[in-house]
């Protein structure tokens, strides 16, 4: 388990933003926008307390309430990406322009684009 995280931060560490991205039939699911590696101790997401801005809320919390933390996902998968890293990717297969990739959802890191083991369809989308 504890080789299996090594190889896979390995392989994230080799990526780049700008990168292209393949899935495992070679289809182009987009570029990476975002690269972060993984925390083990990311055991949980933590969802925003604050309530909405009223009003009469100042322009910085309205701000602050409206912007959006990455991973911009369901809280479980969240917590899962953010353990074991992930990369943001920029594309045409989502509705909403981007999608995650996992760090063992990644085969391979070489001649400058990203390969992944799994298809496109399956990757989650942006919310």
């Amino acid at each position: 388990m504890e080789q299996q995280r090594a190889d896979q931060q390995a392989g994230i560490s080799r990526v780049t933003t700008g990168m292209p991205v393949v899935d495992v039939t070679g289809v182009e699911v987009g570029t990476v926008d975002l690269v972060q590696r993984g925390d083990p101790n990311a055991l949980t997401v933590q969802a925003s307390t604050a309530p909405t801005a009223d009003p009469g809320g100042s322009l910085d919390e309205l701000i602050e309430s409206a912007a959006v933390e990455e991973p911009d996902v369901p809280a479980d998968l969240a917590a899962r990406l953010l353990r074991t890293g992930y990369l943001k990717v920029s594309t045409d297969h989502a509705p909403t322009g981007a999608v995650y990739v996992l760090a063992d959802q990644i085969a391979a890191v070489a001649d400058g684009r990203v390969r992944l083991d799994v298809l496109a369809a399956s990757l989650p989308a942006e919310e």
